[in-house]
């Protein structure tokens, strides 16, 4: 059974250098997960076709437009293909609003159930306990309240001797609190803005660098450490890439469009 992260987008704030905004799909036993919907994330699922129908659950970390200001295009666009199954949609107080704002507006009444679960802003929890597969939020360090999430294998397929994991940490500025809850997990997203040059700049926005970024992956012994996120004064990624492996080998950047198989 398939467990696999698509990377839709990879740049901070706007997108630039012909890189999106954060949205990642994570495939787990053919079930789709949407985490975080920037802007353009539609154009992104239509390029690299993923079916919109599939997608039955969304996370969004925070209130961040670069982070959620694809979803009311999405969910208008899965309703005008006719979606008739739930969708479940987990995000910070304050989001149903902006939402039912935006509906109201356009006059648009969706033709599908969407069932909106409020994340615990300031706590470790379990949020979501399907066949195999389980979530957990977690609090991050920014500006705004912000969680990340962990997804992990509860029943791996017998194949497979330990179960896979998958732990997503969007803006965030470098936070110790968070390797007990990351440790060990198979692959780790963790937000590389900046360039430890800019470490102070980093701290100032409560955004890391792709140095801190490693030294979370190495202290919490994950797998592999995927880093995204990425300011748009870098038009080459590599020199990020190459700061996270000076501290953690097995660092990789988060490429549009590739499949990072766990």
């Amino acid at each position: 059974m398939e467990f696999s992260l698509t990377v839709l987008g990879s740049n901070a704030a706007i997108p630039a250098n012909n890189r999106n905004l954060s949205a990642h799909v994570l495939n787990a036993h053919e079930r789709l997960f949407l985490i975080d919907c920037g802007e353009g994330t539609q154009f992104q699922l239509r390029r690299y076709r993923i079916s919109f129908q599939r997608i039955h659950h969304i996370f969004i970390s925070h209130l961040h437009g670069d982070h959620f200001f694809g979803l009311v295009g999405l969910l208008n666009s899965m309703h005008l293909l006719g979606r008739k199954s739930e969708l479940h949609l987990f995000g910070p107080p304050g989001l149903p609003e902006i939402i039912n704002l935006q509906m109201e507006a356009s006059t648009t009444m969706l033709c599908y159930p969407l069932t909106f679960h409020q994340l615990p802003m300031e706590r470790h929890e379990l949020i979501l306990e399907q066949e195999r597969i389980s979530v957990h939020s977690f609090p991050l360090k920014h500006s705004i309240p912000t969680c990340g999430f962990l997804f992990r294998e509860t029943k791996p397929p017998r194949k497979v001797t330990v179960p896979r994991s998958y732990a997503y940490c969007s803006d965030t500025g470098y936070s110790e609190e968070i390797i007990p809850i990351v440790r060990n997990v198979g692959m780790l997203y963790h937000e590389a803005t900046f360039l430890n040059d800019l470490a102070a700049v980093a701290a100032e926005k409560l955004h890391s660098t792709a140095l801190e970024a490693a030294m979370i992956a190495s202290k919490a012994s994950v797998g592999k450490l995927l880093i995204g996120h990425f300011s748009a004064r870098y038009e080459d990624p590599e020199p990020l890439v190459a700061e996270a492996r000076s501290v953690f080998p097995e660092s990789y950047p988060a490429e549009e469009g590739k499949t990072y198989y766990l």
